[in-house]
């Protein structure tokens, strides 16, 4: 009993860090349009680009990206043979979707440690038209490829336990 409190529990807690995922995807995507809309309204009518516009930009896509890969992991909405594994046998299905979630979460574990590699790297460099850190770039790779592998970590555990009941 208590155990299925406590997988409850995690579920709950793995439910929401996914909705925060989606809000901050959805964010950077308001972000990203804002700041996209801001630099052609700037160049073609006020004949005036501003410089921050592109980072910035760049910087929303990279989050909405990530963050929301993140978010499709955890609602096993991400990209997948699915025909393949459904019309496989209930034995040949359970390998192929677990195999599946070990890949996402070794591409999630490449990114988490690539990006943060490569943010640590760059945090003394500055951007080109804007102050922040060129390793501020890779802080969503870095925080959405961890979001992935702790989700297909999850998704792997709860299938463990699931065929132990």
């Amino acid at each position: 009993m208590i155990e299925r409190q406590a997988a409850a529990r995690g579920v709950r807690f793995f439910d929401a860090l996914a909705r925060i995922a989606l809000w901050v995807a959805g964010l950077a995507l308001v972000v990203m349009t804002t700041v996209q809309f801001w630099q052609v309204y700037a160049r073609y009518v006020l004949n005036d680009s501003p410089s921050w516009t592109e980072p910035v930009a760049l910087l929303a896509m990279k989050a909405a990206m990530m963050f929301g890969a993140a978010a499709g992991v955890r609602s096993d909405a991400h990209f997948g043979f699915f025909i393949v594994v459904q019309g496989a046998s209930p034995r040949v299905r359970a390998a192929l979707t677990a195999f599946a979630r070990l890949v996402v979460f070794a591409i999630g574990s490449v990114l988490a440690y690539w990006g943060l590699v490569l943010a640590l790297d760059g945090w003394d460099v500055r951007m080109a038209g804007i102050g922040l850190p060129e390793g501020s770039a890779y802080v969503p790779v870095a925080a959405g490829g961890a979001l992935i592998a702790l989700f297909a970590a999850a998704a792997l555990a709860g299938r463990a336990r699931a065929a132990e009941d």
